[in-house]
């Protein structure tokens, strides 16, 4: 029975994902691209899985360099996530080419880590699995960065439905069953 690519995408966007812009370096330039594939995997040792297309451009210089960064975005960096997700831009506009324009620093392995990101984890690959029309990257974690003081206080930047979405803090939540222990 074929599955309607689609449909599969509109019923696969009910799930809330958080976003976050996989960077990497090509030739010691910063690259990066937007992703909610995002999982992690083990705790020991530190593991965390990407897919990324292997059509899009970023695939072959995480393959190549063996190394990536995942940058946890915050609420209010749509734009960054708008910017990162399309390779395509206005004229007169900063694009993915320049990243984005985005404000960055290296981290303790050298790779690109977003200044606001909310949370940054540096990686290095450790195995490729093919999936479809993507690979799944795993990554052992090799630093970490937790974007300072100022990310204790900023949501995730999530996404539902083709939109963007905050949390909103409830004073009070009646919680009903038991959480697991």
């Amino acid at each position: 029975m074929d599955v309607d690519g689609d449909r599969f995408r509109q019923l696969m966007g009910r799930f809330v994902t958080g976003v976050s812009v996989v960077t990497t370096l090509d030739d010691g330039r910063p690259q990066g691209i937007t992703v909610n594939a995002l999982s992690p995997v083990s705790l020991q040792p530190p593991l965390v899985m990407v897919a990324l297309d292997r059509r899009r451009f970023i695939h072959p210089m995480v393959r190549e360099l063996g190394r990536y960064a995942v940058n946890v975005l915050g609420e209010g960096q749509q734009g960054l996530s708008d910017c990162f997700a399309h390779a395509a831009v206005k004229p007169g506009e900063l694009g993915r080419e320049d990243f984005c324009g985005a404000a960055w620093h290296e981290g303790p392995t050298g790779l690109p880590i977003l200044d606001g990101a909310i949370a940054g984890l540096e990686c290095t690959v450790t195995e490729t699995y093919p999936a479809g029309d993507h690979d799944l990257f795993i990554g052992r974690v090799d630093a970490l960065d937790d974007g300072g003081p100022a990310a204790e206080e900023i949501g995730p930047l999530l996404y539902f439905r083709r939109r963007y979405l905050r949390i909103e803090q409830a004073a009070h939540a009646d919680v009903e069953g038991k959480p697991e222990a």
